[in-house]
């Protein structure tokens, strides 16, 4: 099934939601394992953070849906979504440099806004238009703070144990 947005309803909606998560929550947590910890504050600590707010961002979106559809069988599946909000496939490598890692993040939260961008002229369900925008947004506040980190951050091919920002700093 293709994604048609104008005959989305909350349900469908909140399922694609769910599902973006999820993808991305995946993705963050495999290049966690991929580059490794080493230190603390290093892009593996980025990574394993930005899994750990995806995961929540993903559990509130099932209580929600829990709330209002009980449990009632998903329309969409996660063949008719790849790579809507996850951060590219081929965006690790081992020794990242944290700020890499941002970058990294910083990418996703802008494809997922495009994402909800484009998506929503072709929402026609008031409800999922609201769920749409409020998601967007979320992607706007997720970059922001992304951002701030990313500030404080030395550019640089790696950095020292002592200039790492603390595990589980939120970055989003």
């Amino acid at each position: 099934m293709a994604l048609d947005f104008g005959a989305m309803d909350l349900r469908d909606a909140l399922d694609l939601a769910i599902l973006m998560e999820e993808e991305a929550r995946e993705r963050y947590a495999g290049f966690s394992r991929l580059v490794g910890g080493r230190y603390p504050g290093d892009a593996d600590a980025t990574f394993a953070a930005m899994a750990g707010f995806e995961a929540k961002h993903g559990e509130q979106l099932r209580a929600r849906r829990r709330a209002l559809f009980h449990d009632a069988p998903a329309r969409v599946r996660a063949e008719d979504l790849d790579d809507a909000e996850a951060p590219d496939r081929g965006a690790p490598r081992g020794f990242m440099s944290p700020s890499d890692a941002v970058a990294v993040a910083i990418a996703a939260e802008e494809k997922a806004f495009r994402f909800f961008d484009e998506a929503l002229p072709h929402v026609r369900d008031p409800e999922v238009r609201a769920l749409f925008a409020e998601l967007r947004e979320e992607e706007v506040d997720h970059r922001r703070l992304l951002l701030e980190r990313a500030g404080r951050l030395p550019p640089g091919p790696d950095l020292a144990e002592e200039e790492a920002d603390p595990p589980g700093s939120d970055p989003g």
